[in-house]
């Protein structure tokens, strides 16, 4: 398996996994919508996105969203989106994406990652303790809807 930081190159592939990774979190199937999307996101380079590859096979992407720490002054990264195609799971894939982002916030000076799962997700779960991620029990997490 190869992993690698997506180009224009991978649009295709990175969409059909963005679209998926869409409808598992209960959002109806739009190829075209994701593909402008994942589009944007490397014309704009507003976000990172990895990928693995599996012979010439796209089997699972992360996105990293770039932010900051005020109090820390370091660049931080938002792991927002990690999928693994369901016939790639427990094959480590999911580990390679975690890998290389972290790999990748430690070449850019970064003072960490965050992420959040859903409370359901326990594989997910077991996935970011067993890499160290640490739950936040200290802060709530809150959002403001303004559509």
């Amino acid at each position: 398996m190869e992993t690698y930081q997506a180009t224009m190159e991978d649009l295709e592939g990175v969409s059909q996994l963005f679209n998926a990774y869409r409808v598992f979190y209960k959002q109806a199937s739009d190829e075209e919508v994701a593909k402008s999307y994942i589009r944007q996101r490397l014309e704009n380079k507003d976000s990172v996105i990895f990928v693995v590859k599996d012979n010439d096979t796209y089997v699972g992407f992360t996105q990293l969203y770039p932010t900051f720490s005020s109090v820390a002054m370091k660049r931080t990264w938002l792991l927002n989106d990690l999928y693994v195609a369901k016939e790639a799971r427990k094959q480590g894939v999911a580990e390679l994406l975690l890998n290389k982002a972290k790999e990748y916030a430690m070449e850019t000076g970064a003072k960490s990652i965050t992420l959040k799962t859903a409370q359901d997700n326990e594989p997910a779960q077991q996935l970011y303790d067993k890499h160290n991620y640490v739950r936040d029990t200290r802060f709530y997490h809150y959002e403001l809807n303004v559509e």
